[in-house]
């Protein structure tokens, strides 16, 4: 097990560096998203990120309670043998007394990273039980708030992020259909479908029609991409759940994948290079070639944005 909660103190002070609001925290659950790490912030010349498990950290087998972590999101640069000593503190905002509760280990507060430990945090942040009840000012309107305090050698300015979730149940998807006309004529390595609008944010389809990288010959290769990354700042993520479809103009056996991803500057596209073999797709009676017409469609849930603060 992590670090043990054996005390707990009380600041009326905010944490000095970072912040974490997360709205809708019940999304989180019913997303089934298990763990959700923070945008990079910088004390100490070093990068760090919150890691937040809503329902435990089940690969410690923890049960009723959140685990908090604090990370050390980028040490590509360190040479071999280096280890960073640091003492932090991890908080939860109390929304009704306008205070942060500050839980404390019996080992101290400075711990070491390196190499093979580059997280130290709680397994047992806070019991559930305690963080859902309203009373307690911990989540207050679905709200809630994280905060961390990172000591190496200086302070830093206060950074934030905000994580608005949607419920899966509440969230229409955005259905957006491509009727492509001449498709056994199509020369072009990709193409790419008018752009769509789904969440506020700007989305497109991208084709291959004789297949990408490994399915290069044997397949169809379909994505779903962000069309506009100027309005993406660094660290906006956006958790996304879409389905990838050609209809089946004959039946209603349609040849579909879905999943759900966070997109990003980093990862402004996702989708499948086998989507679906190019001998299936122009067998003749299959239905997905019709007058030789291959209808496409996208349907898309934005659940989750997360941005600066």
């Amino acid at each position: 097990m992590e670090n043990q909660v054996v005390s707990r103190s009380i600041s009326h002070v905010p944490p000095a560096h970072f912040l974490l609001k997360i709205q809708t925290f019940s999304s989180l659950l019913e997303n089934n998203v298990e763990s959700y790490e923070s945008s990079e912030f910088n004390v100490g010349s070093h990068k760090w990120k919150l890691v937040v498990y809503p329902n435990g950290n089940k690969k410690k087998k923890v049960k009723d309670h959140i685990s908090l972590y604090l990370a050390m999101a980028d040490s590509s640069s360190f040479g071999s043998g280096w280890e960073v000593f640091v003492i932090f503190r991890l908080f939860v905002h109390d929304q009704n007394e306008d205070t942060y509760l500050i839980p404390q280990d019996a080992m101290g507060n400075e711990r070491r990273f390196h190499g093979l430990k580059l997280e130290w945090g709680f397994d047992q942040f806070i019991p559930l039980k305690e963080f859902n009840d309203a009373s307690n000012g911990y989540l207050v309107g679905d709200t809630c708030i994280f905060g961390a305090e990172v000591f190496v050698k200086e302070r830093n300015i206060v950074k934030g992020e905000c994580l608005s979730m949607k419920k899966f149940t509440s969230a229409s998807p955005y259905k957006y259909v491509w009727k492509i006309k001449n498709f056994s004529n199509l020369e072009a390595k990709s193409y790419e479908s008018e752009v769509f609008v789904a969440g506020d944010q700007k989305w497109k389809i991208e084709l291959c029609p004789k297949g990408y990288g490994v399915a290069s010959g044997s397949h169809i290769s379909m994505y779903l991409k962000l069309a506009d990354l100027s309005t993406i700042t660094r660290g906006f993520k956006i958790y996304v759940h879409f389905t990838l479809r050609i209809r089946n103009q004959v039946q209603s056996i349609h040849n579909h994948y879905k999943t759900s991803v966070w997109f990003r500057t980093s990862i402004d596209n996702w989708g499948w290079h086998e989507f679906i073999e190019l001998s299936y797709l122009n067998k003749a009676g299959n239905g997905f070639l019709v007058n030789d017409v291959c209808i496409v469609e996208a349907e898309v849930s934005v659940l989750g944005i997360s941005e600066a603060l």
